[in-house]
């Protein structure tokens, strides 16, 4: 089929709210800066009602993916559970205004859609205090096997992995796709997810993997290693492809196969005002690289180059053409 997605993504279907905070806010509130953290919903109104003035945006890590994939003019869909409310009607509109598929049913009332409140200090860290609402409340009957099955890549986010409903949505969905040839890609999503889930997430990797996202502070609580450069040689014989970030400093794309380990610089900034979503977009842009017939490094700087505008940018979905801005990276 024309119209089957080459990426597929599960995760949780958020409404961003994104503010500026000084390091007092933080520390008022006991937050640990440039960590995400669950919240209860009397937490999630507190905290608003004293945050500045902020911006609304549908969001959440995998669906930012699957934003930048789909801008960058890649074919998508998204897997991930609203509610039958205002903000559910936000995030549904505005995905689908990319062009990506989303058909996943509403969960009724008194469900209520999820939220993340974003705190960004003056040094561009982002703090996000997630309530997830809704999004908690996706299972296995919420999956488009077929879509899955048709797809090239399927993308799932660690910060998923708390809701048993949603774990068992995960699994069968790795079942699916492993029986169809579709490659699993999966991101460990935060330092305090993989403190909660060290061992089914190493057990993830080791029962079929094909690409993961870490970043440092992430590798290095996974594997119990004190450096980056020991998570990426233990990372070598994990799965066949791993993006391992390390923020200013770019990236390393492990290649299993092979062996090799490509450096990707991180794309030049004139100046960094949010980093919220670089993360995201890095894995648009290496997950449409792969998917589109560049070579590993090339998708690599395409990856780069994405995590860089949203940099650039109040907000976790680019405002440049990204058709345009990675134009001048050759396929090989």
């Amino acid at each position: 089929m024309s119209d089957t997605p080459a990426l597929v993504g599960i995760g949780n279907a958020i409404v961003d709210v994104i503010a500026r905070a000084q390091e007092e806010f933080l520390a008022r509130h006991r937050l640990r800066k440039g960590t995400m953290r669950l919240i209860v919903a009397a937490q999630a109104e507190a905290l608003y009602e004293d945050m500045g003035p902020g911006i609304e945006m549908s969001g959440g890590s995998v669906a930012n993916s699957i934003a930048g994939f789909a801008m960058l003019g890649g074919r998508a869909a998204f897997i991930g559970k609203v509610a039958e409310d205002q903000l559910g009607e936000v995030f549904g509109h505005d995905i689908r205004s990319l062009g990506v598929h989303f058909a996943t049913p509403p969960a009724p009332p008194p469900a209520t859609t999820a939220r993340s409140l974003i705190l960004v200090t003056p040094d561009a860290q982002r703090t996000m205090n997630t309530y997830l609402g809704a999004s908690q409340m996706l299972n296995e009957h919420d999956l488009d096997e077929g879509l899955i099955a048709r797809a090239e890549i399927v993308y799932l986010e660690g910060y998923l992995w708390d809701p048993p409903g949603a774990k068992r949505a995960f699994r069968r969905a790795i079942e699916v796709a492993k029986a169809a040839g579709t490659q699993v890609a999966f991101s460990l999503s935060d330092p305090f997810c993989v403190s909660r889930y060290r061992r089914e997430f190493l057990e993830l990797i080791d029962g079929g993997i094909d690409i993961l996202f870490a970043n440092e502070e992430e590798a290095k609580t996974l594997l119990k290693v004190d450096t980056a450069e020991e998570a990426r040689e233990a990372l070598k014989s994990k799965v066949p492809i791993t993006a391992l970030t390390r923020s200013e400093k770019g990236s390393w794309l492990i290649d299993r196969a092979s062996g090799a380990v490509h450096e990707i610089p991180a794309d030049p900034v004139e100046r960094v005002e949010d980093t919220t979503g670089a993360g995201d977009l890095y894995a648009a842009g290496l997950l449409y690289g792969l998917t589109h017939g560049y070579a590993l490094p090339q998708a690599g700087r395409i990856a780069a180059r994405c995590a860089g505008e949203v940099v650039s940018h109040y907000g976790a979905r680019p405002e440049a053409d990204l058709k345009r801005l990675v134009a001048d990276i050759a396929r090989r």
